[in-house]
């Protein structure tokens, strides 16, 4: 499970999973870090904005913490009442499924780390992938491979990171 924040806050580009846009929006600079530190191990490689395209297919959650976002105003909705049923959304996946691990990045996204039960899961916590704070861990953090480590050794199917490329 990745963890966002809000939805990205530009004209067209929020679609209600955390950190992935539409084909056709412009690439916002967090998605950018995250390609890049995908794309510094060869078996990951992104041709497209769309996070979600296998991601989901392979049962990765890409949740924001916050449903909703003021255009240009990032966080503008963290108080509105969303709290409480995404908490819950954490809680139960982490009360439910055994061997999870939750990709926390950024500061917002780690307090919720005591919603998750880290005697069976992994938690991964870095930096957020903006171009503000992802000099500071987030680029070369290893959560792709070690979340697929973590998997192999629980029996698991490790997940293809990579995107296909965009057809026609």
């Amino acid at each position: 499970m990745v963890i966002g924040q809000d939805p990205y806050h530009g004209p067209g580009q929020a679609h209600g999973l955390c950190f992935s846009v539409q084909p056709g929006v412009a690439t916002p600079p967090s998605l950018v870090n995250i390609y890049k530190e995908a794309q510094a191990r060869p078996q990951y490689r992104h041709s497209q904005p769309r996070l979600s395209a296998i991601l989901g297919r392979a049962g990765v959650l890409l949740l924001n913490t916050s449903l909703t976002v003021e255009r240009a105003n990032a966080g503008s909705h963290a108080a509105k009442g969303w709290q409480p049923f995404t908490d819950r959304i954490i809680s139960v996946v982490s009360e439910q499924r055994p061997h999870l691990v939750f990709l926390l990045w950024g500061a917002h996204a780690q307090s919720k780390e005591r919603l998750i039960d880290t005697s069976k899961h992994l938690v991964l916590r870095s930096p957020h992938p903006s171009p503000l704070s992802a000099h500071r861990g987030f680029i070369g953090n290893g959560h792709f491979s070690r979340t697929n480590k973590f998997l192999e050794q629980h029996g698991l199917t490790p997940i293809d990171w990579s995107l296909p490329p965009v057809q026609g």
